[in-house]
C-alpha cells in the first residue's frame, strides 16, 4: 500500500474518527501536562530544567492515558455489550488492533518520557536544585526504580509479542504478555517518591504529581473484574460428548454447556487442563444456536492444538492410518442421510471425493482409551464477532480461505434454521466463496454444503462457489474427467451442485457482476431502483487476503448500493 493510499485509508469512515481521537486526544493531553507543569509557580525549582522536565511531564501524563485504554480492548465482555451500541463509530471488530495502537503509543511515550528524564537527572546533579546524584535518583528511589522495572518488563513483552515470535513459539507470547500486570502495578506506585515537589514561599514542600493512578487505576480494575467473571463462567459444568476426526486431522469436539449462550459466528476460549492449566485459546463456535450441542473445529498446527490431539489419541499420523472399520456419518442438518458401514479407502482418491461417504471418524471411544477418561474442560465465552451481523444486510457475502470456513459453518446452519422459521431478516441473499489449497480440506464442509444446497427451495438464495489452489496432477485429471462424464449435476471433486474453480478468484470481476446485477435488477428480486442496497462482506482467513479483498469492496461501493467489510478477529 502506497502511502497516499494509506493515508486515505486513516482518513475515512471509523478509521478517521478514530485517527482524531488517538492522535489529537494524546497531542492535547501532551500539550496540557507541559503547560501545567510549566505555569506552576509552586514548582519554579524544578522548571529550571526547562524543556527537559516539561517534556517528561507531558509525556507521563500520555502514558497514564494509554497504561488505562491499553487495557480496555481484551475486556472482550464489555465489548460484547457495547458493540451493538457504539460498534458503527469505533472499530470494535479490531479490539486487537486498537490494542496494539496503545501499546505502540505506551512505547512511544516511554521512550520520550525517559529519555527526558535522564536529561533531568543530569541537570539536577549539574544544577544542584536538590542536593543528589543522578545515579542516586535513577536506581535507589521508587521513580526511577520502578521505571527501569518497566523498561525490562516492556523490552520482554514487546519482543515476544512480534508477529514471528508468536507463530513460532506461542507459550512465549502467552506467558510474558500477563507481564504486562507487573507493568501496570509498577505504573500505578511509579509516582511515590514523590521527585515534582514544592511549594510557594512560605508554605510546605508537597507532592505535586498528577496523581493519575486514581484514574489509570480503574483500567487495571476492570481487568480484575473481567476475569473473575470469566472464571466463574468457564468452571460450570461441562461435558464433551463426542470427538470427531477429520480429513488432514481436524478435530472436532463437541460438547454440552447448559449455560452457554451464543449466536452464529460467535467463538469462544477453550482450556485443557491435562495440557495447560493456563493456557486459553480461542476457537470459532461451527455448530448453530439450534443444535442440540456445541462443536468447535480444532487443526492440529501448534504445539498446543498437537498436544490435544495425542491426549485424545486421534493425531495427525492416526488420521493418516484410520483403519477401514468403524462409521462414518454425513448428517449436519436434521435431514436426511446416507450412513455407511465402512471407511473405505476410496473416500478422497485422486482429489475425487467420494460425495455417498462420510465427513469423519468418530473417535471418541479411541478418545476414551487413550485419556483413560475424556478430559475436562473448560469453556469461556461467547465472544462477539462480526457475521453474527449476517441477518442485517440484505445480500451477505461469506468468504473463507481454509480452516477460515469454520465460522460460515455455524453462519450457513443458523440460516438453514432460520429459514425454516421464516426468521431471515434483511437477508435475501447469501454467496458463498471458499478458497482452499486441497481437496482434502473440502471433506469436513461438504456435508453442510450438499444439504444446504438439497434444503433450498429457492435456487438463487445461496450461491457457492469453490476455488482449488492446489496444483492438478494427471491422474487427478484422469479421475475428474471419468467422474465428470457419470452425472453432469454434480461437481466431480466435491459431489456438489457448485463447480469447483481452479485458481484464485478474481474479486475485482466477482463484484463488477455483482454490482451489475444488483444494479439493474437482476440479483434481487422485486428491487426498486430507488432503493439502496445494502451488501456485507465477511471474511474469515490472512491478513494479505483481507487488505486485498477490503480494497475491492471499497472499490464497488457506489450510490445505490452500500457494501461493508468484516474481519474475523480473534
Amino acid at each position: 500500500m502506497t502511502i497516499v493510499k494509506r493515508v486515505q485509508h486513516e482518513l475515512t469512515g471509523r478509521r478517521l474518527v478514530w485517527n482524531l481521537l488517538f492522535y489529537v486526544g494524546h497531542v492535547l493531553v501532551f500539550v496540557y501536562g507541559w503547560l501545567k507543569q510549566a505555569q506552576d509557580e509552586r514548582l519554579a525549582a524544578l522548571n529550571k530544567l526547562r524543556f527537559s522536565v516539561w517534556t517528561s511531564r507531558g509525556a507521563g501524563l500520555c502514558l497514564g492515558i494509554d497504561g488505562l485504554f491499553l487495557v480496555l480492548p481484551i475486556l472482550r465482555n464489555a465489548i460484547r455489550v457495547v458493540r451493538p451500541l457504539v460498534g458503527w463509530l469505533v472499530p470494535l471488530d479490531e479490539h486487537v488492533w486498537m490494542h496494539r495502537q496503545f501499546a505502540y503509543s505506551l512505547l512511544f511515550w516511554t521512550i520520550v518520557h525517559t529519555t527526558a528524564h535522564y536529561v533531568n537527572m543530569i541537570q539536577v546533579e549539574r544544577s544542584q536544585v536538590r542536593k543528589e546524584a543522578a545515579w542516586a535518583i535513577l536506581f535507589t528511589q521508587p521513580g526511577g526504580f520502578t521505571g527501569h522495572v518497566m523498561l525490562v518488563l516492556m523490552l520482554l513483552v514487546y519482543t515476544t509479542a512480534h508477529a514471528k515470535i508468536r507463530r513460532q513459539s506461542y507459550e512465549a507470547f502467552w506467558y510474558t504478555h500477563h507481564l504486562v500486570v507487573a507493568i501496570l502495578f509498577c505504573l500505578y506506585i511509579h509516582a511515590i517518591g514523590c521527585f515534582v515537589r514544592g511549594a510557594l514561599p512560605g508554605h510546605p514542600v508537597r507532592c505535586l504529581g498528577y496523581n493519575s493512578w486514581t484514574w489509570t487505576i480503574w483500567g487495571g480494575i476492570a481487568v480484575v473484574i473481567e476475569r473473575v467473571i470469566r472464571e466463574v463462567r468457564a468452571c460450570r459444568a461441562t461435558r464433551i460428548t463426542s470427538v470427531l476426526l477429520h480429513p488432514q486431522g481436524t478435530i472436532e469436539l463437541r460438547f454440552i454447556k447448559s449455560s452457554l449462550r451464543y449466536k452464529s459466528g460467535q467463538w469462544v476460549f477453550l482450556n485443557v487442563p491435562r495440557l495447560s492449566k493456563f493456557q486459553w485459546h480461542p476457537f470459532t463456535i461451527s455448530s448453530a444456536p439450534d443444535d442440540p450441542y456445541v462443536s468447535v473445529h480444532i487443526r492440529q498446527i501448534g504445539d498446543w492444538t498437537s498436544g490435544l490431539g495425542r491426549l485424545l489419541g486421534c493425531s495427525k499420523e492416526v488420521a493418516m492410518a484410520l483403519p477401514v472399520s468403524g462409521h462414518r456419518k454425513s448428517s449436519i442438518l436434521p435431514l436426511p442421510f446416507i450412513e455407511t458401514e465402512s471407511l473405505a479407502d476410496k473416500y478422497v482418491q485422486d482429489g475425487i471425493i467420494d460425495s455417498d461417504k462420510g465427513d469423519f471418524y468418530d473417535v471418541t471411544q479411541d478418545a476414551l482409551q487413550a485419556a483413560g477418561t475424556l478430559p475436562t474442560l473448560r469453556v469461556d465465552g461467547p465472544f462477539g464477532a462480526p457475521s453474527q451481523d449476517v441477518f442485517k444486510a440484505e445480500v451477505a457475502v461469506l468468504i473463507a480461505a481454509g480452516i477460515g470456513i469454520t465460522p460460515f459453518a455455524s453462519v450457513l446452519k443458523n440460516i438453514w434454521y432460520m429459514q425454516q422459521q421464516n426468521r431471515l431478516g434483511a437477508l435475501r441473499r447469501v454467496q458463498l466463496i471458499w478458497v482452499v489449497r486441497d481437496t482434502e480440506s473440502m471433506g469436513w464442509f461438504n456435508a453442510v454444503l450438499r444439504q444446504l444446497e438439497q434444503a433450498q427451495s429457492d435456487p438463487n438464495f445461496l450461491k457457492i462457489s469453490l476455488y482449488l489452489t492446489q496444483r492438478v496432477s494427471p491422474a487427478m485429471l484422469a479421475n475428474i474427467a471419468v467422474h465428470a462424464t457419470s452425472d453432469d449435476s454434480m461437481d466431480a471433486i466435491t459431489g456438489l451442485s457448485a463447480r469447483t474453480q481452479f485458481g484464485r478468484p478474481d474479486f475485482t470481476i466477482f463484484f463488477d457482476k455483482l454490482t451489475t446485477a444488483i444494479e439493474k435488477g437482476f440479483y434481487l428480486p422485486g428491487r426498486e431502483s430507488s432503493l439502496k442496497t445494502t451488501v456485507n462482506v465477511f471474511f474469515c482467513g490472512p491478513d494479505p487476503m483481507a487488505k486485498e479483498i477490503k480494497a475491492k469492496v471499497k472499490r464497488a461501493t457506489s450510490t445505490s448500493i452500500c457494501f461493508s467489510f468484516r474481519k474475523e478477529q480473534f
